[in-house]
């Protein structure tokens, strides 16, 4: 049997729009191979049709509809000779349990020739299926004369993850197997965390020991809000080697099962041509490199599917500001970008001189807009009702304030979107102004900790020299003491601790939930990590009004961890 595996960057409810897509990606497969090479299936990702995920759009009556009328579009569009797998939203057609199912249907002919329901129904992370789909009573196999196919849904292949937060009475794969599937085909919207293709191949290297069977993984790509869709689509023959991978970008993966060769195809953006790649993607071992991509990946789509060409983020010569302004920069072109500096009586002339080398090594637009003005303006205005209290906080937030006040100006006028440059360290122990440098639509790091920060801009510079290119980001930016430079002489380290130890206590807490016991138990000193914990749960109410964060890791801020804001401090007592 011959399978094509082809990675859909689908936006989420625009069912004209990805239907155009699946319908122009399947041509331009067909176009290339010869007739005794084309496909006998070509396979999209899971709820490719409707995007993933749509959350609360499946309670609107009109979400459902769009949906199905997606899939009879594509029995009219697509070749009648070819079957086409696509995911969509179905009603359920049973008279009990949730109203829709998550679908994945084969259409050939003209006609729906096979249908499968997701059956895991995943509740963890950034997931809630359960809230709104039905699981399916019963798995079976796409039969056909070159074969027979069982179709396990994303979740329904994440059965036997050995870190899985979520265990199952059933086990889809052993299902189709025990059922005679000749190749297990895996569809999925399975959103990226760093190092899970890692995951995904053992999965797969498992599942075909247990059938001696090749399993075919077929993954979205692009972004949508927080999450990041990286594909890596591969297939793995049943001695258990990697025949082909995909990249991020839309492509696709065709797969003999004869041969056991995998041929790859890569599309451009606008699918004006497809041709076919000399290599293959192997995952490689450099962490920051995906970390990289994944952000580009996040920013870019963010903008795109939100109808933004251009950004604009505050400047301030440090080194998560410095960041994230190269990084927009790879993702939308540095004639978008554009840098504000505002310095306060509080800001070094370092720190300036540093944005301006900063702008200078990557052309980047830097506008200087001091806040001495507005400053001295507030503190006159407050004068008679603070007289006698000392200078703390309050003013130091309020600069940070008239920033992001100014920050939203730019972006209201000139149409571009404001990106917030605060990270996990910092939004994990409310280190950050909310209304001031935590404005913005979008956080690219906020799900890095700081010691990632270095670690990425590290990369940045490494990859850079070793090109022959200027660094991006100068050494001084690196190597001073991180600030927020709202009074003299301020360090992060006078309210945190050492970043260092900072980020390992805030990753066992908030990545794998170990209590503070625990985390004491492991060699760090008590009071740290009490003040530590402390700070997190007060900062609560800061981060649920705080900018998306691009998805990174096994547990980001937002949808991903849910907490009460008004509570006690448990873990502390």
């Amino acid at each position: 049997m011959k399978i094509s595996l082809i990675q859909l960057n689908s936006t989420i409810g625009d069912f004209k729009g990805n239907t155009d897509r699946v319908v122009a990606m399947v041509d331009r497969v067909l176009s290339l191979f010869p007739a005794l090479e084309k496909a006998d299936l070509v396979v999209f990702p899971e709820l490719c049709l409707c995007g993933y995920p749509p959350m609360d759009l499946l309670d609107q009556e009109s979400f459902c509809l769009g949906s199905l009328a997606a899939l009879r579009r594509l029995q009219k569009l697509l070749p009648s000779d070819l079957a086409v797998g696509v995911g969509y939203v179905d009603r359920n057609r049973n008279r009990t349990g949730k109203s829709l199912v998550n679908a994945y249907s084969v259409i050939q002919g003209g006609k729906v020739v096979f249908t499968q329901i997701k059956t895991l129904l995943p509740t963890y992370d950034v997931f809630d299926e359960a809230r709104y789909f039905e699981p399916a009573k019963e798995r079976n196999l796409f039969i056909q004369p070159w074969g027979k196919v069982g179709f396990a849904i994303c979740e329904d292949f994440w059965w036997e993850a050995p870190d899985a937060s979520q265990k199952y009475a059933i086990d889809p794969v052993k299902d189709l197997m025990d059922e005679g599937a000749d190749i297990i085909v895996v569809t999925s919207a399975s959103p990226f965390v760093a190092g899970k293709i890692r995951t995904r191949l053992n999965l797969a290297e498992k599942a075909v020991r247990a059938g001696s069977i090749p399993v075919l993984y077929c993954n979205a790509v692009g972004a949508n809000d927080s999450l990041v869709f990286d594909g890596r689509s591969f297939a793995m023959g049943e001695d258990a080697s990697i025949r082909g991978i995909c990249g991020w970008a839309e492509e696709a993966l065709s797969y003999d099962s004869v041969s056991g060769k995998a041929k790859r195809v890569l599309f451009d953006p606008l699918l004006q041509k497809a041709e076919f790649a000399q290599e293959n993607q192997l995952p490689g071992s450099d962490s920051f490199e995906e970390i990289r991509r994944a952000i580009v990946v996040g920013i870019q789509d963010y903008l795109k599917k939100s109808g933004f060409s251009k950004v604009v983020l505050g400047l301030s010569g440090g080194i998560d500001s410095a960041l994230v302004a190269v990084l927009a920069a790879q993702a939308i072109g540095r004639q978008n970008v554009t840098c504000i500096a505002m310095p306060s009586r509080f800001s070094s002339e370092a720190s300036l001189d540093d944005a301006v080398e900063l702008c200078r090594r990557n052309k980047l637009r830097l506008e200087r807009i001091p806040i001495e003005a507005p400053f001295t303006s507030y503190l006159d205005a407050l004068s008679v009702p603070f007289a006698g209290k000392p200078y703390d906080t309050t003013e130091e937030n309020l600069q940070a304030r008239i920033r992001g006040t100014l920050l939203m100006a730019w972006s209201n006028k000139f149409n571009a979107l404001l990106l917030t440059a605060g990270n996990k360290s910092e939004l994990a122990t409310g280190y950050c102004t909310l209304y001031g440098d935590m404005n913005g639509s979008l956080a690219p790091i906020a799900d890095l900790y700081k010691t990632q920060v270095y670690g990425l801009t590290d990369y940045l510079n490494r990859i850079a020299a070793e090109n022959g290119q200027t660094e991006p980001i100068p050494e001084s930016i690196i190597a001073k003491a991180p600030s927020a430079e709202l009074r003299y002489n301020q360090k992060d380290q006078d309210t945190l601790p050492e970043y260092k130890v900072l980020d390992q206590i805030l990753q066992l807490y908030i990545e794998e939930n170990l209590s503070m016991e625990k985390i004491v138990n492991l060699g760090f000193d008590r009071a740290i990590v009490r003040k530590t914990l402390e700070m997190t749960g007060k900062a609560e109410y800061k981060r649920r009004q705080a900018a998306p964060a691009i998805k990174l890791s096994k547990r980001a801020f937002g949808v991903g961890r849910r907490l009460p804001l008004a509570r006690v401090l448990h873990e502390i007592e």
